[in-house]
């Protein structure tokens, strides 16, 4: 890490480059405005015993004031906004109401007689310790959600409001776009800045499935998180360069470099308009292989933004998010009739389009409270299909609802972390039931409605004959699948090196999974990170996938990628790259794929 001091001795700043996390693609330049944490600037005092309950009454109103303000939000959301904002407003209103945040802070002042925002930070500290032993990549990125809501209402406490400069008119050198450098920067604080000219961030923490990284995709905003030091570094106005595709950071770059990369963001801006004019072309390789393009959901108001994209349908309908997003009532399991409306508005809106829903996948990692007891090693745990089995009078409400759904357009059920034959068999016995008990009562659903696995674990894509006698369809979810293989996970910045889609064992479940489904007549979706990733594209079509489920703001550029794709020159080199187990052979043998 560079010598901060060195760095400010003048006028004219040395540059520096930081390393982090690359969340959202594309390049911005810009001037940096830091957001800098109310935590940082808390008093610790002693409160006298008779103005003990003023001091609680001082934090239940700084509390009530964020409801407030998270409710104005809401209501304030443009209509173009990306669903996430919303679902994750919720969240944050529904963290708020949590007795973990609303009252244990109240107990620290009575029993300890803290000023309120030392007990807020205490709290706080103490949940984001539990957080820290948790495994989960997911589940342990939540803890940055409470540190967001903890900073909402102690800059109320301390009477400080997000720094948000004025609207600025242009793009020059007095008056350049603007560079978010923060800690960490929540989804609601990022609608501050949606009229200014607001063109990247980057935060000290995050991974890529922390909220912030979920909307500046949305966004589509160049994004850098993990960065570790970048709001102590980098200084107000500081001119920076943000590379979202290689997770790079430049601060007070040279004239000559400062050229190259907006030479680089220029071509970008052509190559993205040039992408526009694809929407409505067949995604067929240059020998006339046909390829499905799906998109991955949160909410049914994404799928406009997948049609929009041009996707042949919905390939991962994430229904937790209709489970974790609620209001600040702190409701959190939907009814029935919640969700059925919310996955017919899906399959209506999909127009006649696949949409396939996966069942909730939560659980001890991912627990629908993210307050409750989590178990030692939960993703190891009782989560996903293990947590539903478990579970059998939620399960059974969702199925009914994804299958009343079924009558109002073309629905498939995914089933996620399936890993042996009786998990199987139980799940099918389960969605027969469900299918009894609408019968029952004479409503409507799709009787032949297919139902697929997700193949995330190792053990399933080395049992996979049991999988494709039972199942209608396979989708590989590869960040668990890379995950579990490599022991490795990636929002660890001690082991993110380690964590690599080419490592050979990888590859060899993914093919083994394609091969399978190819042998069985059956169709082979891969719906995790690496459908999106344009540099793997030719790579899974030279395995023989043909069918890809990515966020929609990808699927442009990997239709580009598919277009140019020559199946008769690029199977052959693959398998050569399938039979090597020297990494740096598959890496290089991947980059020259590009060039065919």
């Amino acid at each position: 890490m560079p010598d901060v001091g060195r760095y400010r001795s003048g006028p004219s700043m040395a540059s520096f480059t930081l390393h982090g996390i690359p969340v959202s693609r594309g390049i911005s330049i810009g001037r940096a405005h830091l957001l800098t944490p109310a935590a940082l600037d808390v008093k610790h005092y002693l409160v006298p015993q008779e103005q003990v309950e003023a001091e609680v009454k001082r934090l239940q109103d700084a509390i009530a004031a964020v409801h407030r303000n998270l409710q104005e939000l809401w209501t304030d959301l443009p209509k173009d906004a990306p669903t996430e904002l919303g679902a994750f407003i919720d969240v944050h209103a529904l963290i708020l109401s949590d007795p973990l945040i609303s009252e244990a802070p109240l107990d620290i002042i009575r029993m300890r007689h803290y000023n309120a925002e030392w007990a807020l930070v205490t709290q706080i500290d103490e949940l984001s310790a539990q957080f820290d032993e948790i495994e989960d990549e997911y589940l342990r990125e939540r803890k940055q959600d409470i540190q967001q809501v903890a900073e909402r209402v102690l800059k109320v406490l301390m009477g400080t409001a997000l720094s948000v400069p004025p609207i600025l008119g242009g793009d020059d050198d007095y008056h350049p776009q603007m560079i978010v450098v923060a800690h960490d920067i929540s989804p609601a604080d990022m609608l501050a800045f949606r009229d200014r000219s607001f063109i990247g961030f980057v935060t000290d923490v995050g991974g890529q499935n922390s909220h912030t990284a979920i909307v500046a995709r949305s966004l589509d905003i160049p994004a850098a998180v993990g960065m570790s030091q970048a709001s102590r570094l980098v200084e107000q106005d500081d001119w920076i360069i943000v590379d979202g595709d290689a997770g790079v950071v430049i601060c007070n770059p040279s004239q000559l470099v400062l050229e190259q990369y907006r030479a680089r963001q220029a071509a970008l801006g052509k190559a993205r308009k040039r992408l526009l004019k694809l929407k409505k072309t067949p995604a067929v390789t240059k020998d006339g292989t046909a390829i499905r393009l799906l998109a991955n959901i949160e909410l049914p108001d994404d799928c406009p933004h997948a049609l929009e994209a041009g996707a042949n349908g919905v390939g991962l309908f994430r229904s937790e998010f209709l489970f974790m997003a609620r209001g600040a009532d702190g409701l959190k399991i939907p009814s029935e009739d919640e969700q059925f409306e919310q996955y017919r508005r899906a399959v209506v809106a999909m127009k006649g389009r696949p949409v396939t829903i996966r069942t909730l996948d939560v659980g001890a990692d991912k627990p629908l409270d993210p307050t409750e007891h989590t178990a030692l090693n939960p993703a190891l745990g009782l989560r996903a299909i293990r947590y539903c089995l478990a579970e059998p009078q939620l399960f059974l409400t969702q199925l009914r609802a994804i299958l009343r759904a079924s009558a109002f357009g073309k629905v498939r059920i995914l089933i996620p972390m399936l890993a042996h034959a009786f998990e199987i068999d139980q799940t099918l016995n389960m969605i027969e039931q469900a299918k009894a008990q609408l019968r029952e009562q004479n409503i409507k659903y799709d009787p032949e409605v297919e139902v697929g696995a997700m193949i995330e674990i190792p053990a399933a894509a080395l049992a996979l004959p049991m999988f494709v006698k039972r199942m209608d369809f396979l989708s590989i979810g590869t960040n668990d699948l890379i995950q579990y293989t490599l022991a490795i996970d990636r929002v660890d910045y001690e082991v993110a090196h380690l964590y690599n889609p080419l490592h050979p064992a990888v590859l060899q479940l993914i093919g083994m999974t394609i091969a399978a489904g190819q042998k069985a007549g059956i169709d082979v979706a891969v719906c995790g990170e690496m459908a999106g990733d344009i540099k793997l594209t030719r790579l899974l079509l030279g395995m023989g996938l043909r069918e890809f489920s990515m966020h929609p703001a990808q699927l442009l550029a990997v239709k580009q990628e598919i277009l140019g794709a020559d199946l008769a020159r690029i199977v052959p080199r693959m398998r050569r790259i399938m039979r090597s187990m020297e990494p740096n052979e598959i890496a290089e043998a991947v980059e020259q794929l590009q060039l065919i």
